[in-house]
C-alpha cells in the first residue's frame, strides 16, 4: 500500500531547459566566447537537455549575435531559446526583428511582474499596465510564428492577486509557456509549491521554474515546483550566475535520478560540462553559490548598482560582503559614473568612457572593477 501511494504521490518528470548561455553570460564580468558556446550547447543536448538558452536581444545589433549563432550552428535553433526584453511595442518590434535577422525561433520575453521591477523598469507599477503589455508582446510574436515563453520578473516576490491575472493574461493572449523567476530568492520549498500549485491551475498553462541561490535552495526549490505541477526546469552548468547563482544542472539532475528514479539523461558529460564553462566564465575551478563570495553582489548593469535592493534577497552588509562592480567589455557611462561617485576625481564622462572601452579591447578585457575603473581615471589624458 506505501509503495501505491509512493507511485500516485511521485510528479510528472520535468523537462530541462539550461541558461548558462544566457544568465551565466550576463553575470558580472562573464562573457562567453562562440567557441565556448558551441562545445557548452553540444554538451548540454548531449546530456538530455532541452532547450538551450543563449543570449539576450533587446533591439538591432545584439553584442550576443555571436553567441546565438554559434550555439545555433551547434545544436540547431530548434533546440535554442533566446531572451526579449520587454519595455514598450515599439522596442519589442524592434527586438523581434533582430531574432527574425539571427534566425531564432524560440524565443523568452522578460518582464518585470513585481510592483518593485515593473516601477523600476516600466515607469508604472499598474497590474493593467504590465498585463496589456504582456498581450501586446506576446501576440506580435505569435504573429511571427515564434515559440513564445514569457516570464514573471521577480514573479516569486509578486502577491497572488496580481501574479495569477498577468499569467492569465499571457496564456490568453497565445503564449505557449510560463517562467516564474525566483530572481530574488525569496520563498521555501513550501512556498514554492503553493505559488505554482495556483498558476498550474489556470487553463491551458504550461509552467517553468527558474530559481537562483542565494539562499542554497535552488534545486529543493525546483524540484518543490516540479512536485506542485511545474512542467519545465531551468538550471546552469555549476550553478553559476547572478546573485547567489542558479539552480546547478549536476544537482539537479542527480537529485531527479536519486529520488524519482529519472534515468532519460546521460550524466557522464557533467563534470566536462563544468570544467568547460568555469573555464569559459573564468571562474577557476569552482562556483561557490551563496551570499559571502565575491561574485554575489557583483553587477554590470547601471540598474543594479543603483536600485540594489530590487536585486537582493538581503543587503551585502549583512553579511559582511560589498557590492561591487565587475565589467569585462559591457562598460557604459552609467557604471563609470557609479564608479567615480564620492572620490573626487575629476574627469569628462563622455570622452573617457570610450577611451576605457578602447583599452579594455586592446588589452584583451581584463576584468574591471571600482578600483581600476578609478585608477584609469586619474591615468586618463584626454587628446
Amino acid at each position: 500500500m506505501a509503495a501505491a501511494e509512493s507511485l500516485e504521490e511521485a510528479p510528472r518528470l520535468p523537462r530541462i531547459s539550461d541558461a548558462t548561455l544566457r544568465d551565466s553570460a550576463h553575470m558580472a564580468g562573464v562573457e562567453f566566447g562562440p567557441a565556448d558556446a558551441a562545445v557548452i550547447a553540444d554538451l548540454l543536448v548531449r546530456t538530455g537537455v532541452e532547450l538551450v538558452e543563449v543570449g539576450m536581444v533587446s533591439g538591432p545589433d545584439s553584442k550576443d549575435a555571436d553567441l546565438v549563432l554559434a550555439t545555433h550552428e551547434a545544436v540547431g535553433p530548434e533546440r535554442s531559446m533566446t531572451l526579449v526584453v520587454v519595455r514598450d511595442r515599439r522596442q519589442v518590434a524592434q527586438a523581434l526583428d533582430e531574432a527574425e535577422r539571427l534566425g531564432v525561433r524560440h524565443i523568452m520575453y522578460s518582464i518585470p511582474t513585481s510592483e518593485q521591477h515593473a516601477r523600476l523598469k516600466l515607469d508604472s507599477h499598474s497590474p493593467r499596465y504590465v498585463e496589456k503589455l504582456a498581450r501586446s508582446a506576446v501576440s506580435q510574436a505569435k504573429e511571427r510564428g515564434f515559440h513564445v515563453t514569457f516570464s514573471g520578473e521577480d514573479g516569486a516576490r509578486t502577491p497572488k492577486e496580481r501574479l495569477v491575472p498577468y499569467v492569465t493574461a499571457g496564456f490568453e493572449a497565445g503564449a505557449d509557456r510560463f517562467r516564474l523567476a525566483e530572481t530574488v530568492a525569496h520563498l521555501s520549498p513550501w512556498q514554492m509549491e503553493e505559488v505554482i500549485a495556483d498558476l498550474v491551475a489556470i487553463d491551458g498553462s504550461e509552467i517553468e521554474i527558474h530559481s537562483h541561490n542565494m539562499l542554497g535552495m535552488a534545486v529543493a526549490n525546483s524540484l518543490a515546483a516540479v512536485r506542485a505541477g511545474a512542467q519545465w526546469v531551468s538550471a546552469t552548468v555549476g550553478g553559476i550566475g547572478e546573485r547567489g547563482g542558479n539552480a546547478p544542472l549536476a544537482e539537479l539532475l542527480t537529485s531527479l535520478r536519486v529520488i524519482h528514479g529519472d534515468t532519460r539523461f546521460d550524466l557522464t558529460h557533467l563534470t566536462e560540462l563544468s570544467r568547460v564553462a568555469l573555464r569559459g566564465a573564468g571562474l577557476g575551478d569552482a562556483f561557490q553559490s551563496g551570499p559571502t563570495t565575491p561574485h554575489a553582489f557583483a553587477y554590470e548593469l547601471p540598474g543594479q548598482l543603483s536600485h540594489p535592493a530590487a536585486y537582493e534577497t538581503l543587503p551585502a552588509e549583512l553579511v559582511g560582503n560589498t557590492r561591487e562592480l565587475r565589467v569585462r567589455s559591457r562598460l557604459t557611462p552609467a557604471l563609470v559614473t557609479w564608479a567615480l561617485a564620492d572620490s573626487g576625481i575629476l574627469v569628462d564622462i563622455a570622452a573617457f568612457t570610450p577611451w576605457l572601452a578602447e583599452q579594455q579591447e586592446r588589452n584583451g578585457r581584463p576584468l574591471l572593477d571600482r578600483d581600476a575603473i578609478r585608477k584609469a581615471a586619474i591615468d586618463f589624458q584626454p587628446a
